[in-house]
């Protein structure tokens, strides 16, 4: 089954009327955040976003 460009411009346009300008960008974010999600349960990967592999550095620990 192939598609056209002008097919999927109308499935874009229906999306858009259906859903709202306003809404798309939350549906993409969390469409993707899903995604992110479920690549990491795939790959075993289980830090949480934004932390290092080490842990968080405290602030009372001293370098050098």
């Amino acid at each position: 089954m192939d598609f056209s460009p002008v097919q999927l411009l109308i499935v874009l346009a229906i999306i858009l009327l259906v859903f709202g300008a306003k809404k798309l960008p939350e549906i993409g974010r969390n469409l993707g955040s899903g995604a992110r999600e479920f690549k990491d349960g795939i790959t075993g990967n289980d830090k949480p976003d934004g932390e290092a592999i080490s842990g968080p550095k405290r602030e009372d620990e001293k370098v050098g």
